[in-house]
């Protein structure tokens, strides 16, 4: 009798030409990652990109659709996010593993917690050793009251030489390891610092900056201008801040001397969303996305970094204004307790061939 239920069978996926066998709706970084081979990853909901390899043969699933996070010449190539993608029958993949192996689990101590705003906080560190990591990129923290909480969060400043580091962090609804930085002393206790992950970092060139930051956003691009500063970076910047009040603002004073430090042109345009009719802002006010079409430079390359709705409308408005994809760089803030990205985007099928 023919039976509707068929039984199904691991699939091999070659990483790098190693072997690995994956169950039947398992993704490959799961595969990969219970198999023992260190594959790079951070957010596992399709919202970092530090997952992505190439599809050299086979067929996938992809539970989101990568094309919002990965650039048209990777997607040509076709590159693929592992921890969204589940083989259908046997796959090849190649994958960069260079970030994992310059990646390290450095601990250290909390210094200093300075509120910010009255939902981020400014997390010191003084770590027991230096962390080599590039300004942009971000890092996954441990705090050792919470060891099964890691959360990842952008670098605030450059490296220092005192190896101290420091993170921006926002308050989440409900959230652990916010809700403790944000809400208790954690001065003296313990944490560790895994790093450093993502390619937010500063291209090489000449051509003009569009910055564009919402919330704690702010953080990655802080040090990027602050490490630029310092290594004599003298391209025009345009910085757009979004937030919703005027009490959402802050960094403002380190922000003006960075201007006044730099340089060559700098404007700051900082944008409120919610600042009401009775209010004393007399600064832009709307979406921080709508002041790119009158301030976009000719030639500009952008860097966007907040949460994925705000990035989504100005790459659009970028790409409407014909600024080339490879020249804008984004980092999309996730929220883990959202729960699976497979929850929120269409599933879809990628294939690749030899």
């Amino acid at each position: 009798m023919f039976s509707i239920f068929r039984s199904r069978h691991p699939g091999t996926a070659l990483i790098n030409g190693e072997p690995v066998l994956v169950d039947p709706k398992e993704t490959l970084l799961q595969a990969a990652l219970r198999q023992g081979i260190d594959f790079p990853h951070s957010c596992r909901v399709g919202g970092c990109a530090s997952c992505k390899c190439k599809l050299v043969s086979g067929r996938v699933r992809e539970l989101t659709d990568s094309g919002y996070i990965l650039t048209d010449e990777e997607l040509d190539a076709g590159y693929i996010l592992a921890c969204q993608s589940v083989p259908k029958g046997d796959v090849h993949i190649e994958v960069d593993l260079s970030q994992q192996r310059a990646r390290q689990q450095v601990a250290g101590k909390i210094i200093a917690q300075e509120p910010l705003t009255h939902d981020i906080t400014r997390l010191v560190v003084q770590l027991e050793e230096g962390l080599a990591y590039k300004a942009g990129q971000y890092a996954d923290l441990t705090l050792d009251c919470l060891p099964e909480a890691p959360r990842s969060f952008s670098f605030a400043s450059p490296v220092q030489a005192d190896a101290k580091v420091s993170f921006f962090v926002r308050r989440v609804p409900g959230g652990q390891f916010t809700g403790r930085v944000c809400g208790e002393s954690l001065i003296g206790q313990g944490i560790t610092v895994d790093g450093p992950l993502g390619d937010f970092t500063l291209r090489p060139g000449a051509a003009p900056l569009l910055l564009v930051a919402g919330g704690s956003g702010l953080a990655p691009l802080l040090a990027i201008l602050q490490d630029a500063l310092g290594h004599g970076v003298a391209r025009p910047v345009t910085l757009l801040f979004g937030a919703r009040e005027e009490r959402d603002l802050y960094a403002i004073e380190a922000i003006q001397e960075l201007a006044k430090q730099w340089p060559a042109p700098f404007r700051f345009i900082p944008v409120l969303s919610e600042a009401g009719p009775d209010s004393s802002w007399h600064g832009a006010k709307g979406l921080v996305t709508a002041q790119i079409p009158a301030l976009l430079e000719p030639g500009a390359h952008a860097y966007l970094c907040g949460p994925p709705g705000m990035i989504d409308s100005a790459e659009a408005l970028l790409r409407e204004a014909g600024v080339a994809r490879e020249h804008i760089h984004a980092d999309r803030f996730t929220n883990r307790s959202q729960g699976p990205a497979s929850t929120r985007h269409p599933v879809i099928e990628h294939q690749q061939e030899n």
